[in-house]
């Protein structure tokens, strides 16, 4: 290796292997850019957004003249604005806070107050951005996030483009700045809106452009099945319908809906779930190896795999819907759904969702794919549970194995990040018994390092331009078009089924996998 580094060098070839594009382990540090906010004062621009871009600074990740700027309402100075950002980031941040990091990054940010209609205040924002190639050498690289509500995104796209925000102008050495937009979910209500929705976007910024943010996929655990499937020759020859009987894709929160009936009251688990978290976590867990971890061979075989992907019908009996009553939450006994504050009395919005899918194709013909999602559940967890075919224990009989459930491989996502491995052993003792046991992998008992939150990992790559972590629009409209025959089946069938706070559901969801012999895994 010296003497082909030397030899290299003589000749004037030689390169910093750690610059080597190849090399995935040492983290990309963004170029000079400015990421502008829209609602930067909303609670996700400050519990998450402002507090990701600080932990990125104290990591290095971002380039020394990075720029912030926030548009809303608000009557601020840049002054009054950098005290928010400050605040947000000594309570949320997930890194220590260091004076030097902060005194350097604030250097960089900037407020323009306006309303999204506000011609004058486009006009602010455009001069600012341009004072900002200067001061802080951005360089004319600017990414829109749009922490806005849907229907306000016609407004901004529009102003961008009036503005010639959007689209950038080659300079005079032959370079073209770049120019992305980020968007939040939900990416439309329907196939038709979601439609709608992309064409648009891709009218003012085109496809390459557009990244739409699924946190989810920026969590280190769900980044993980692809180095846990693919990286492993463990699992592979067993990762298909000769060896899993099911798959149960959960995604369940303790929380209530009180204070957010505004997003929530028509909108439903289904949409705010299924649609985006879950239906890519299925994407992930039943995809074929792609040829290479480039974006593009990743979203294939994710379209692939989705454009497989069919609802099991009679809907009546494979899907489950239900809305929270009052309970007991642990130990404190909360109110139900149409007593929350906002919440119509006479509201049909569904607060657990349940469908079955099947994968139709060989890898896993005839097996069911059960995705769930629920406020007011049991605990919060997230989990993705493969659960094996039984053995035919024939040496056994029924006493020996009677406790003995089927295999299982786990995957937490969230809180308890990690992987744990069901199977039989025998008991300890002179007779021959085979109960349940686990094996355990932590990230945080293996790692010395935490792991980053999912914005800094997605932040980073919108800066960097790296759209591997992002659905495109075949992703989104293949959801839909899976999801929109349940939607339309539920509107036509009167109320959602109650149950009780601090439970795991309604009975039909219990039923729904009774009829097969099955049963939903206690998280």
């Amino acid at each position: 290796m010296a003497g082909t580094a030397t030899t290299d060098q003589a000749a004037g070839l030689w390169h910093n292997p750690l610059r080597d594009e190849r090399d995935k382990r040492v983290p990309f540090i963004a170029g000079p850019c400015c990421l502008v906010i829209f609602g930067v004062t909303g609670d996700l621009s400050r519990k998450k957004l402002m507090p990701a871009i600080y932990d990125l600074a104290n990591q290095g990740l971002l380039p020394p003249g990075f720029a912030l700027v926030g548009f809303a309402r608000r009557n601020y100075a840049d002054e009054d604005f950098a005290s928010v950002v400050l605040e947000a980031v000594k309570k949320h941040a997930r890194t220590p806070f260091r004076q030097e990091v902060w005194d350097h990054l604030a250097e960089g940010l900037r407020f323009v107050q306006g309303s999204f209609d506000d011609d004058a205040a486009f006009a602010t924002l455009a001069g600012t951005l341009k004072n900002l190639d200067q001061t802080r050498g951005t360089g004319g690289n600017y990414a829109f996030y749009l922490s806005i509500p849907p229907n306000m995104f016609p407004v901004v796209l529009d102003q961008l483009s009036e503005h010639h925000l959007a689209q950038a102008t080659p300079a005079l050495d032959g370079y073209t700045p770049w120019r992305r937009v980020v968007i939040e979910k939900p990416f439309g209500h329907d196939l038709t809106s979601a439609k709608e929705l992309n064409a648009l976007v891709n009218r003012v910024f085109p496809e390459e452009q557009v990244f739409r943010i699924d946190h989810y996929l920026g969590k280190e655990t769900v980044q993980n099945i692809l180095a846990l499937r693919f990286a492993n020759e463990l699992f592979e020859p067993i990762w298909n319908a000769n060896y899993v009987d099911s798959v149960q894709i959960t995604m369940a929160e303790d929380i209530g809906l009180g204070g957010r009936a505004g997003y929530y009251d028509g909108i439903g688990a289904a949409r705010d779930v299924i649609q985006n978290h879950l239906l890519q976590l299925l994407a992930l867990t039943a995809m074929e190896e792609p040829t290479s971890f480039e974006p593009m061979q990743l979203t294939t075989e994710k379209i692939k795999a989705l454009s497989a992907t069919k609802l099991v019908a009679p809907l009546d009996e494979t899907t489950a819907r239900g809305q929270y009553t009052e309970g007991w939450q642990g130990s404190e006994h909360v109110v139900g759904l149409h007593q929350e504050e906002g919440f119509d009395p006479q509201s049909r919005t569904e607060t657990y969702a349940a469908i079955t899918l099947h994968v139709e194709n060989r890898r896993w013909a005839g097996v069911p794919f059960y995705l769930r999602t629920g406020k007011r559940l049991g605990r919060r967890v997230t989990e993705i549970a493969v659960v094996f075919k039984r053995a035919p224990h024939l040496p056994f009989d029924q006493t020996m194995t009677e406790e003995l459930g089927q295999n299982a491989l786990v995957i937490r996502v969230q809180p308890d990040e990690g992987i744990t491995l069901r199977f039989g052993s025998k008991v300890p003792g002179s007779g021959m018994e085979v109960r349940d046991v686990n094996m355990d992998f932590s990230y945080g008992e293996a790692f010395t390092e935490s792991s980053p939150e999912a914005y800094e990992r997605l932040i980073l790559d919108v800066l960097l331009g790296v759209p591997s972590l992002f659905p495109v629009n075949a992703e989104v409209e293949l959801s839909w078009r899976i999801l929109d025959p349940v939607l339309e089946h539920w509107a036509a069938q009167g109320k959602p089924e109650p149950y009780e706070a601090g439970t795991w559901g309604p009975a039909s969801a219990e039923e729904m996998l009774a009829r097969s012999g099955r049963e939903w895994r206690r998280p």
